[in-house]
């Protein structure tokens, strides 16, 4: 129904009732009830006309350049009059059905040739593109008695990146050389994995592999080897989009977990001059060739923004083979999954392969729940049953972990909180293998 009445036509119509009544026992309340009532019929049919003369406003939306998921950004409406009389309206934001918002809807009044900002404030809380429908507007007629309904401006669709602030302040921390804040620790393992440098007079505490023999007896004095970080390694982060990651851990699934955690690694890797390539499974299939350079962080972003979970099971198998044939040049792989007792030789020989060409991390991010569970008081007989099923279930995966050990995987297993510093100064112990 385009015309709905105000408040003003309600009160008038209850007014009119009222006579109504009385004109039942007041012979003159009947004839003024009569003569209300046509000039009632006679307000509501010119106004319900005029209501359609009252020309649409033109709305405009203003958005930020990018949504970050679960943070509150800002949006800016501009509403113009072209009309040379008042316009009174309502205005609500076509929003998508995963947003909350403050401020909204907006109501007041725009003088014949002007316009009003509307700002409002709107959280969204699902990654990837989403959908901002065209501005809702509640028109006033002229008379007050309807209101019209209506839409204006355009259809939006925005992109909502996952929330990579915690990335910005990592990055903060350490451009202020404060990176004992963060957790990361940066081991100095002189001569190891690294590439020469230089030839410098010797120091005090360098170990004898450091030491050039052949150039301290020309020179007659001792002469160390200075090595600098080897630049130019590639780090494949492979993504388990599976329906096992789909498990809350907290209020955000254990997916979105990793991949804050992935956005972590990715920065501190692209820090260190390495390549960094994605490559997903489990139902979504994706691969992003290795990348680096100041730019690399924008194309990470925009590559995993609208990554979703599936309801299909993980292929480890098929997921091995195809990272076989991508990345010919020996990288290091870091899988990051929930690992269940049950996976087996279903994990293990697709990893015990990759091993054989590529240096292999398993990353598996840890049920808080179960941990909650073992550290919990038994204080009952469900708390005992529930106890022993935790515990249980956490030896299977510790003899999973260990097998996978035995054939030189590297094997993480953290829970959500601790997940992204494990796994960055895991990459950064790592690296110095490849």
């Amino acid at each position: 129904m385009p015309l709905r009445p105000t408040k003003w036509l309600i009160r008038l119509l209850m007014l009119w009732f009222f006579l109504a009544i009385a004109a039942i026992w007041l012979e003159q309340a009947g004839e003024i009830w009569l003569i209300a009532g046509a000039c009632l019929a006679t307000l509501l049919v010119s106004d319900g006309t005029l209501a359609f003369s009252v020309k649409n406003p033109i709305v405009t939306r203003k958005i930020p350049g990018r949504f970050a998921v679960s943070v509150e950004s800002e949006v800016t409406l501009r509403v113009a009059n072209n009309a040379k009389r008042f316009l009174h309206l309502s205005v609500y934001d076509g929003l998508p059905g995963n947003a909350d918002c403050e401020l909204l809807p907006w109501r007041g009044s725009i003088k014949g040739g002007g316009y009003v900002d509307v700002t409002y404030r709107v959280t969204l809380h699902e990654r990837g593109e989403q959908f901002f429908d065209q501005t809702h507007l509640l028109l006033t007629s002229p008379l007050g008695l309807w209101s019209r309904r209506t839409k204006g401006g355009q259809e939006d669709l925005v992109k909502v990146y996952p929330n990579y602030q915690p990335v910005l302040r990592f990055a903060l921390m350490a451009m202020a050389h404060r990176q004992e804040q963060t957790g990361i620790i940066r081991k100095n393992r002189a001569g190891l994995s690294r590439d020469f440098h230089q030839l410098r007079d010797y120091q005090f505490g360098d170990s004898l592999s450091q030491i050039d023999w052949k150039a301290s007896s020309k020179r007659r004095s001792l002469i160390s080897r200075d090595f600098q970080e080897q630049l130019d390694q590639s780090v494949i982060l492979m993504l388990d989009c599976g329906r096992r990651m789909r498990t809350l851990d907290g209020e955000v699934s254990q997916f979105d977990h990793c991949l804050n955690s992935m956005l972590l690694v990715s920065y501190v890797a692209l820090r260190q001059g390495d390549h960094v390539g994605i490559l997903s499974f489990g139902g979504t299939e994706r691969w992003l060739p290795p990348v680096k350079g100041g730019h690399a962080m924008t194309t990470v972003l925009n590559h995993l923004y609208d990554y979703e979970t599936s309801p299909f099971p993980s292929d480890f198998s098929e997921a091995a083979e195809r990272l076989l044939r991508h990345q010919q040049r020996r990288a290091m792989v870091v899988v990051l999954t929930n690992l269940r007792g049950e996976d087996g030789d279903e994990l293990v020989e697709p990893l015990r392969k990759l091993r054989q060409k590529h240096v292999v991390v398993l990353a598996s991010l840890r049920e808080s729940g179960v941990d909650k569970v073992l550290n919990n008081e038994v204080a009952n007989f469900d708390g005992a049953l529930g106890y022993l099923a935790a515990q249980d279930y956490s030896s299977e995966r510790e003899r999973v972990l260990a097998n996978l050990r035995s054939h030189g995987v590297v094997a993480l297993d953290e829970s959500a909180q601790r997940f992204p510093v494990a796994l960055a100064n895991r990459y950064l112990d790592t690296r110095e293998t490849i």
